[in-house]
Parts: structure tokens; C-alpha cells; sequence
């Protein structure tokens, strides 16, 4: 009882892509550099590890839409030829910079990394990376948990309770499908909360979830510990808060860690850098110069001027930032565990992403602090939220604040001048399609796919990718598009229900498409109960 607890929890998540249609998709590479940069590089620290028998417990949410990309056999066999692509361009650099000392080095690092990572995901793997994480769960080396279906934003979807509960259950279906067991946490997309989704959570089972250091610190009434102690709400589910200390050292543009000169620069790419014709198999087909994922310079400074990346100062660096890291959790707890009566838990989240993709080192940072925190465990463990709750401590019963972790802590991000537009259509979807599965208690086979058709195109749209997308301005037309061409099928998939008609060819070309929870049931969209609106429960 006298040690503090720190909750690591990693987001992994990407939107569903999946484009058959093309030989070649920017979507999707998003999906295949996240595989080779972040998810291969984490489960191979984490593993080494667990093979020395550190005593730690990382959480990773592994988002529904990823879990079913991952589970897919055209994406699986699509990544296997990028990798292989990659790994003829490595082949060339090798040929090329001999006799280069700074770059020749690099060129062989990327060739061997790339090896191994086809190797894993081809022979140890069987291609599928779900297989990796539950070895890790059994290993006991991380805590599993789920998000909502399809990263819906359930504030703003949430007029129709019924999406949130399709939201949240499809989730935890979906993680049951692909895991083989239940999740007991949930990671809400954008850690957005609205007062009553906890209590969909705990219909399905869900014992926690995460917000935002303000959802917690805001709550009614105040809580006694801050966030340094879950809450339970009026449901009985429990709720951690962000910690803003130790994810400024990270997330931080001007602060955090990996801005660090001696890191890789993540802009440098030889897809840009390198003559045209050199690079043009392995770019895309049109021409477009894209990132291939060998980078060879440093950040070097706040100019256009970039040294060559020497990966042995980096991983110094690492060591140093993982002891700073260290060093500030421990006076953390050092002053928390004086001013509580209670051993304090630090929760700290992060896009996984963030480590690997857009952070090189950060796969060698996380493993850097493990072992280094495995050693010194006189003020902390690094744990998960349900070792915690497994200490049966009396926990302060409050309701959180409405609040996200984007920009400003609340849904700016999210409705603003650039996405307000889609949610009519997205609320006028969720209550059209309340109202068909309302109509439609029993349905005839062809009735039935179309109805659980339906359901799937409006989940799709729901993502709260899309008007991120928007709002950030980088293929923007993109995620327009994407929200218009799932709506439009949609409206056509409803009319063709009602007027008995459904043009069964064209259904299952969507169903192979768009064809993401296969196990769906439109029956999720049942009407709910009418119950007490969460502002008078409030009251």
C-alpha cells in the first residue's frame, strides 16, 4: 500500500481503409506505415521485456476499426508487398551509399530492421497482429481494452442514445470476436465524455474509461484527490483523468522529448530527397512523392540545415530522456504520497502512434523507462487501472465534466465552420435507422443484410476521424468524401428497404467493400427505453 501506481495506456488506433478498387491507396499506406514504424517496433520492445522478466503492465486500447484491418486477409497480403517493395529500396540504399560513412550505416540499419519486421509479421505472426497482442496479454505484459465501434464522438452523436449504445456495444462485441475475451476498460474516442455514457459502459460491462485531466478535476462535486485517485460515477463505473505533468514531457511541441536535436527527423525522407527516376517504384504510381520511411538526418536544429542521424546518439538520448522521465514521476510520488491517504495512481495516455511513426525512438524510450522503473520500485509500479481497482480502495462518487482531450479540452475540434455540416445527416441517419429497426423486429434473409448494410454505412460515417480530418486541413476532401459517399449509401439503402426493393447486386458489392463487422446486427439499433434525462439525475 505504500508504492504510487502509473498507468501507461497507449491509444492504437487508425479510421477503417480498406479500397480494393485501387493497386495503390494513400489511406491505406497510413494503416501499413503505422504496422512497421509503431505496432512491430512496440510489441518487439515489449517483448524483450516480458523475456526478461521485468514486472510491469502497460494498457493499449486497440480501437474496433484496427482490430478489423488487422484481421483483414486483403490488407494483410497488400502489407506484405509494401514491405517487400521497401525492402528492395533498402537493398538499393545499401548499393548506393557504399563507401558513404554517415549513410552507408543508416542504409544497413533499415535493411535489417525491415528484415525483421517481414520476418515477425509474416512467419512468427501468420500475418496477423492480433496474435502478437494477446501473446503479450497472457504474457501479462499489457492490459487489453476496447473503444467505441468506429472512434464515434458520442458527445455530438449522442442525440440518439441509441448510437451510443451501438457505439459502445459493437465495440465490446468486437473485441470479444477478435480477442477471445472480454475487455474491462474503454478508451472513449478523443477521451470525450458526456454525463450518462458511463452508463452504456456499464450495461456492457465496462468497468473504467479515461478523460481528460478537466473531465475529472471539474467534476460535480469536486473531487478530494484531484486526479490522482479514479472516481466512480453515479453507475459504478470507475473513471481515470489525465495526468498533465507527464504527458506535457512528451506530447509538448516546444517542450517534449521528441524534439530533441539528436533525434531522427521525420520530414527528411529520401522519397523527397532523392532524384526522381531513383525513387519513382516506390513512391505513388501518379507521381506523387511520398514518405518511404528511410530518413537519414537528425533534427539538427530549428533551421533547414539537417545533420546526418547517428542512431548511437540517439539511443543515448533515450537513456537520458527515460531517466528524466523517471526522475520526475518519482518526485511526483514523492509528493503525493506525503499529501494522500491513499497510494496515488499517475495515468498517462498517449496516441501509440505517437512511438515509432512520428517519434522514431519512442519504442526505445518506453523500453528504456520499463527497465529502468523495474529496477528502482520503492515509490512506484507501473501498472494497469484494473490492478488498481483491485484494491478494493472506497472510491468518491462524482460526475465528470463534459470535456475531450483535443484543443481547447472541450469539441471545438471536432464541430466547428469546417465538419458542422455533417451532423444533420449524421443524426438524421441515426434516428432514420432507429426508426428501421423499430419496423423491422423479424426480417427476411435479403431484408436483413440490407438492414445490418444500413447500420454498417452510418457506424462508418460516425468516425470522429472525418471532421478531425476537416479541421486540421490535410486531406480534407478525403474525409469529406468519406462521410458523403457511407451517407449516400445509406439513404439508398433505407429507401430500397422501404419500398421493398433492394438491389441485391449492389448490396454485396457494399458488404465486400465496406465490410468491416461482419457479425453485425442491426437489431443494436432497437429503440431504447425512455429514461430520466442525465440533467435531472444530475439534480
Amino acid at each position: 500500500m505504500s508504492k504510487g501506481h502509473l498507468c501507461l495506456v497507449l491509444h492504437a488506433h487508425l479510421p477503417y481503409v480498406r479500397h480494393p478498387e485501387y493497386p495503390y491507396s494513400l489511406e491505406e499506406k497510413w494503416f501499413f506505415e503505422a504496422i512497421t514504424e509503431c505496432y512491430l517496433p512496440l510489441i518487439g520492445a515489449l517483448n524483450r521485456l516480458a523475456d526478461e522478466n521485468i514486472d510491469f503492465k502497460i494498457t493499449i486500447s486497440l480501437s474496433p476499426s484496427l482490430l478489423s484491418m488487422l484481421d483483414d486477409s486483403y490488407l494483410q497480403d497488400k502489407y506484405l508487398k509494401y514491405v517487400e517493395r521497401l525492402l528492395e529500396l533498402a537493398e538499393k540504399e545499401v548499393n548506393r551509399t557504399r563507401g558513404d560513412a554517415a549513410f552507408h550505416p543508416l542504409a544497413l540499419m533499415y535493411q535489417m530492421q525491415l528484415g525483421d519486421i517481414y520476418h515477425n509479421f509474416k512467419d512468427r505472426y501468420h500475418k496477423n497482429l492480433i496474435t502478437a497482442f494477446r501473446e503479450l496479454y497472457f504474457r501479462g505484459a499489457v492490459e487489453l481494452i476496447t473503444c467505441t465501434a468506429t472512434h464515434g464522438y458520442l458527445p455530438l452523436t449522442g442525440i440518439n442514445r441509441e448510437s451510443v449504445y451501438a457505439q459502445v456495444k459493437l465495440g465490446v462485441d468486437t473485441f470479444k470476436e477478435k480477442l477471445g475475451f472480454p475487455p474491462r476498460g474503454l478508451w472513449l474516442a478523443e477521451c470525450a465524455y458526456q454525463p450518462g455514457d458511463d452508463e452504456v459502459m456499464q450495461e456492457n460491462g465496462i468497468q473504467y474509461f479515461f478523460t481528460d485531466t478537466h473531465g475529472v478535476l471539474y467534476a460535480c462535486p469536486r473531487p478530494a484527490y484531484g486526479i490522482y485517485s479514479p472516481l466512480l460515477t453515479q453507475s459504478g463505473v470507475a473513471v481515470f483523468g489525465r495526468d498533465p505533468e507527464s504527458s506535457k514531457q512528451v506530447w509538448s511541441a516546444d517542450e517534449g522529448y521528441p524534439g530533441d536535436f539528436d533525434y531522427r527527423d521525420f520530414y527528411r525522407d529520401i522519397g523527397f530527397d532523392l532524384d526522381f527516376e531513383y525513387v519513382k517504384p516506390y513512391i505513388h504510381p501518379d507521381g506523387i512523392r511520398v514518405h518511404t520511411g528511410l530518413k537519414y538526418y537528425r533534427i539538427t536544429g530549428k533551421s533547414d540545415h539537417k545533420e546526418p542521424y547517428n542512431p548511437e546518439w540517439a539511443n543515448n538520448k533515450a537513456q537520458s530522456h527515460a531517466g528524466n522521465f523517471m526522475f520526475n514521476r518519482e518526485k511526483q510520488f514523492e509528493y503525493l504520497q506525503g499529501a494522500m491517504d491513499r497510494p496515488p495512481v499517475i495515468t498517462v495516455p498517449y496516441d501509440a502512434e505517437l512511438f515509432g511513426h512520428w517519434w522514431f525512438e519512442g519504442p526505445l524510450f518506453l523500453e528504456h523507462f520499463i527497465r529502468k522503473a523495474s529496477r528502482e520500485q520503492d515509490l512506484f509500479c507501473i501498472t494497469s487501472p484494473v490492478e488498481y481497482l483491485k484494491m478494493d480502495l472506497p472510491l468518491q462518487i462524482a460526475t465528470p465534466c463534459p470535456s475531450s482531450w483535443g484543443d481547447k479540452g472541450y469539441h471545438e475540434v471536432w464541430l466547428n465552420g469546417s465538419n458542422d455540416w455533417i451532423y444533420r445527416h449524421l443524426h438524421r441517419g441515426a434516428s432514420r435507422m432507429v426508426d428501421l429497426a423499430s419496423r423491422h423486429p423479424q426480417a427476411d434473409p435479403l431484408q436483413a443484410r440490407a438492414l445490418n448494410q444500413a447500420a454498417r454505412e452510418l457506424l462508418l460515417a460516425q468516425s470522429s476521424d472525418w471532421p478531425f480530418i476537416m479541421t486540421a486541413g490535410h486531406m480534407d476532401e478525403y474525409a469529406r468524401s468519406r462521410v458523403e459517399e457511407h451517407m449516400v449509401r445509406f439513404n439508398r439503402l433505407d429507401r430500397q428497404i422501404c419500398g421493398g426493393s433492394i438491389d441485391e447486386g449492389w448490396l454485396r458489392r457494399l458488404e465486400e467493400k465496406d465490410n468491416i463487422f461482419p457479425n453485425l446486427d442491426y437489431h443494436v439499433f432497437t429503440p431504447l427505453e425512455q429514461t430520466v434525462p442525465v440533467e435531472e439525475k444530475i439534480h
